[in-house]
């Protein structure tokens, strides 16, 4: 917590916080919905600006994975792919689906996906952005074909909800993708032991991270890490609120894994003034950490199983 001057307005915080956390603890269901998540944040959108986020999520993992535009279909074709946390539509499986994967199973913590008309609309704008072969793959993602109201083909796009997180699969995964999803998990050493259990002996990974405080900082956007771990998990254990894990946890993780890895590029940097201002109040972990550490506030993250043998640029 922040010192001094602060002290009552983060004590407000905690209590609330703390509340809100009971309520996703006893039904993570209802908290969901009474805090409208979508897993885009919380912003209005049209049907066409939602549509328009799960292209570009789509065309930039391909852009990090170096591969273009005429060259996609060969990449995914007849693969299985696994995303984390999907929010409340899988757009971008969709996507996927359409350009030649095989099947995506998503897994997610909450259940968040719901056909509302909304969401069926965002569906059908996505269907009609495709043309061809690549329409009529998306279009059999549901079980009557074109017909987002009738649910997904699990043959196609497989659902799974798990209070871990967790996917639990073996050995049956090429390609692992997320967007914004793994500063949320509560165990990232079992998330990374998943993502090895379930992919292939060639299988990649390719996550975009984000380490911001998704609005959970004061006046310091670094000030999130000020909380004791403690007082954090009271708040906000289960939630899936960031769980403030900085990019050299990542680092150990994926050297304890044993994944090798392709890139880690930072997608945005934090100024040394914004470091220096809040360092002396740094939770227990976060203190020793370098100025260089604390000032990535998200990165992207290539990794592939150690025997992998296909050219990634």
């Amino acid at each position: 917590m922040m010192p001094g001057k602060y002290f009552f307005d983060d004590t407000r915080r905690f209590i609330h916080a703390m509340l809100s956390n009971q309520i996703a603890k006893v039904s993570p269901t209802l908290y969901s919905r009474l805090t409208k998540k979508t897993g885009r944040g919380f912003s209005a959108e049209s049907t066409q600006q939602a549509a328009d986020y799960f292209q570009t999520c789509f065309n930039d993992y391909f852009v990090i994975l170096g591969i273009p535009e005429n060259e996609v279909e060969n990449f995914l074709s007849g693969k299985q792919l696994l995303e984390y946390g999907p929010g409340d539509i899988p757009g971008v499986a969709l996507l996927m689906i359409a350009h030649g994967a095989e099947r995506v199973t998503c897994v997610d913590r909450f259940e968040l996906v719901t056909m509302s008309q909304k969401n069926e609309g965002i569906l059908l704008e996505l269907l009609g952005r495709l043309e061809g072969e690549a329409r009529a793959r998306a279009s059999h993602c549901f079980l009557k074909p074109g017909q987002p109201g009738s649910g997904f083909n699990p043959d196609r796009i497989r659902y799974l909800i798990k209070p871990s997180g967790l996917s639990k699969l073996n050995g049956e995964i090429d390609f692992i993708f997320s967007r914004a999803v793994l500063e949320h998990v509560n165990d990232l050493d079992a998330t990374f032991d998943d993502m090895a259990q379930a992919l292939q002996p060639n299988g990649i990974v390719l996550h975009q991270v984000d380490l911001r405080s998704h609005g959970l900082h004061r006046r310091n956007p670094l000030d999130f890490l000020t909380w004791p771990t403690v007082l954090w998990s009271w708040m906000h254990s289960n939630k899936g609120a960031p769980n403030r894990w900085r990019v050299n946890t990542y680092r150990d993780t994926l050297h304890r894994i044993g994944f090798e890895t392709v890139l880690m590029q930072p997608t945005q940097l934090i100024d040394k003034s914004i470091i220096n201002e809040v360092r002396p109040s740094l939770a227990r972990p976060f203190k020793s950490l370098s100025d260089v550490d604390l000032s990535w506030l998200g990165f992207w993250l290539l990794c592939r199983k150690t025997n992998y043998e296909n050219t990634i640029q």
